[in-house]
């Protein structure tokens, strides 16, 4: 039997501006933005998702989301999408879990061009971070949580069969709980990423930094880090500011929170594409799912990592559809000066027939016209030359 991959989502932290406001069930809670209808949002835009759902949408995959619990009532959220059970959590008023939420699993809905990443997949929400509603109107989150409420929150995920164990605000220091809980989460096939998001200068937070875990980094619309930390631990990027996601306080609609700035977001969007993986390829070990996400990446300019945007941006088409060798190593378990192996990714889906048939008519179109055209210009330099063929000069 096929044990279905968790993601387990740390909560975020949310930058709003108002718009067509909703009514907040309580005044001290996160308030929505609004309902987005603007264009599709850029981080949206370069993950595309869209591009891959008719390969796979993330079905069959549970995402934990761990952090301040998801709001139930924004109808984003598909009916019985949300999971219950022990220790699980459908209110949110700090509002930052529900925005992690949304970016690994919002349905497309046509009241707004915002979607989430994986939206076939199921959301479990364990609260482990209290939070409050005033760190969502800021844009850092390297204050962390309790580094033992973290381990124990990613325990409960491994317990529910997690696949993919999502940390979008860790901890500020480390402790052993904490780094067992990570042991046991690989032991178990898990996939742990954690965002880089610490902004003091030379400041580390966990397990980001821990081995084995997939930290990421975050980027802003222009490509450059958003976040403050670095290190050689650091895996991949993602978009992390300016962005869109659901909103907690949503009272029965959908309703979203923007502009949204956190690194937080950018884990997200990487455990979104991690559970995608997996549903594409439910062979493989979360280790491997680990180095298909960064061989796959778009390597920064220099060919080589960078401290703050790891091996490069996320690329999530090639991650689900590239073919690689059974052995391949993360590129940090090899030398720099050994060549990457090829990532070859899949072509892109086929037009419908009519699409072809119209363009083979059209081509057909075109080689008939100029046919036609070659023979009307030969008529009619015959016609000068009075019919008689023209002399050949070598």
């Amino acid at each position: 039997m096929r044990i279905p991959a968790v993601v387990a989502v740390v909560g975020l932290v949310a930058l709003g501006s108002p718009a067509t406001a909703f009514a907040a069930p309580e005044a001290q809670c996160a308030n929505p933005s609004g309902t987005y209808r603007g264009e599709v949002p850029w981080g949206q835009r370069l993950v595309d998702p869209a591009r891959l759902w008719p390969l796979t949408r993330g079905d069959g995959q549970l995402v934990a989301v761990l952090g301040t619990g998801v709001d139930g009532q924004n109808t984003q959220f598909a009916p019985g999408q949300l999971e219950g059970g022990a220790g699980t959590e459908r209110t949110d008023c700090d509002g930052r879990g529900t925005i992690a939420a949304g970016v690994v699993g919002a349905q497309p809905d046509p009241s707004t061009t915002f979607a989430g990443v994986a939206p076939g997949a199921h959301l479990l929400p364990i609260r482990y971070l209290e939070g409050s509603s005033s760190s969502s109107s800021s844009s850092s989150s390297d204050g962390g949580g309790d580094p033992g409420a973290l381990a124990g929150a990613i325990d409960r995920a491994v317990d529910r069969h997690a696949g993919v164990i999502l940390v979008a605000v860790p901890a500020a220091f480390d402790t052993p709980a904490l780094t067992s809980a990570v042991s046991r989460a690989r032991s178990s096939g898990a996939v742990v990423v954690s965002a880089a998001s610490a902004t003091q200068q030379g400041a580390r937070t966990y397990p980001t930094a821990t081995p084995g875990v997939l930290a990421v980094g975050s980027v802003n619309p222009a490509g450059g880090p958003v976040q403050t930390e670095a290190g050689d631990y650091l895996g991949v990027a993602a978009p992390g500011a300016e962005l869109v996601s659901t909103s907690a306080g949503a009272g029965g609609t959908v309703a979203h929170r923007w502009p949204v700035t956190d690194p937080g977001l950018a884990a997200a969007y990487v455990a979104g594409v991690a559970a995608l993986v997996r549903a594409y390829h439910p062979e493989l070990t979360g280790d491997q799912v680990l180095t298909r996400l960064t061989l796959t990446a778009h390597r920064p300019a220099s060919g080589r990592h960078d401290p703050r945007l790891g091996w490069g941006v996320l690329d999530a088409y090639a991650a689900v559809s590239s073919t690689l060798p059974a052995d391949v190593a993360p590129p940090g378990a090899v030398p720099s000066a050994v060549p990457a192996p090829a990532v070859v990714p899949a072509a892109a889906p086929a037009r419908p027939a009519a699409d072809v048939a119209a363009g083979t008519i059209a081509l057909a179109g075109v080689a008939l016209a100029a046919a036609a055209g070659l023979t009307v210009a030969a008529v009619r330099r015959a016609r000068r030359r009075n019919w008689r063929p023209s002399r050949f000069t070598p």
